[in-house]
């Protein structure tokens, strides 16, 4: 089972980023997927998740109306859009596959102000 992040960056405030993480090693349409970020000095916090189908979304309140979860099921990628970014969002982020336990390494995200 293995998870690649790319996409994160430096962007200004208010900007938008797009991450990627590309699954390999699993049946992917059969895992649903979540995206994590661990700000510095700050524990790690759960940001989005979404069902195996992609017909069900959950997010955290602070990024609620700004982010977006999505996926590909024919290109074995979840996607994590990023829009209005803040400084505090600053972080790196994270794909997990909780039906397997496996953590990708992680892309930095970082919002200047």
């Amino acid at each position: 089972v293995q998870l690649v992040e790319s996409g994160g960056g430096l962007v200004q405030a208010g900007g938008s980023l797009r991450l990627s993480c590309a699954a390999s090693g699993f049946t992917f349409s059969r895992s649903g997927m979540n995206w994590y970020r661990q700000g510095p000095g700050k524990e790690r916090e759960l940001v989005a998740s979404i069902t195996s189908a992609g017909d069900s979304t959950n997010y955290a309140d602070s990024v609620k109306g700004r982010f977006t979860i999505s996926r590909d099921n024919t290109k074995n990628t979840v996607y994590l859009q990023m829009n209005s970014l803040k400084p505090e969002d600053t972080a790196v982020y994270y794909c997990y596959n909780p039906k397997y336990m496996t953590w990708g390494q992680g892309t930095q995200v970082t919002v200047s102000s």
